[in-house]
């Protein structure tokens, strides 16, 4: 494990060299970071991590992203999912896989209200509707895993949440 500073991501190349496969679950949120901030590090740091291991010799990145990402989209939030799963695709990795879960289902460290509601409700939703609206981190962490254990076909997957959950259970 190594430790970097993103804001000088370029200093840790050696970082990311030797490996054949790369996991990104980075982000913030805006109401923490503000709106320059989020851009920062869910697309900029994310680009810039995923153009040092492509050059550190990474053949396959793995992105977890949303559900709903769409660079042409009148939200931030989503339209900076959809630009930063179109500029990773664009750094030419042998395989590039996306996830896009929904709202994911997990214990936080710090309060967000609203996000505690909504994992209430849909973990009641969860349970009649399983893949419809929710995925467990874990269940994430496991179709991270599994992509990359089990490649298809294709040089870019893109694995919506009932794929993630199937994958997950793989």
């Amino acid at each position: 494990q190594a430790v970097v500073d993103f804001e000088r991501l370029g200093e840790h190349a050696a970082a990311f060299q030797g490996h054949d496969v790369g996991f990104c679950c980075l982000g913030t949120t805006r109401a923490k970071a503000g709106a320059d901030g989020f851009v920062r590090v869910d697309r900029d740091y994310v680009v810039q991590a995923a153009e040092l291991a492509r050059a550190g010799g990474c053949k396959h990145f793995v992105l977890q992203s949303s559900r709903g990402a769409n660079a042409q989209s009148r939200f931030l939030y989503l339209r900076v999912k959809g630009e930063v799963e179109n500029l990773v695709q664009a750094v030419g990795f042998d395989c590039c896989t996306i996830l896009r879960p929904a709202v994911l289902l997990c214990k936080r460290q710090e309060s967000r209200a609203m996000e505690w509601i909504a994992q209430q409700f849909l973990g009641v939703v969860a349970r009649v509707f399983p893949t419809a609206y929710s995925v467990p981190v874990e269940m994430v962490a496991r179709a991270m895993v599994a992509c990359v254990l089990q490649p298809g076909e294709g040089k870019v997957k893109v694995l919506e949440n009932g794929a993630i959950h199937e994958l997950g259970k793989a």
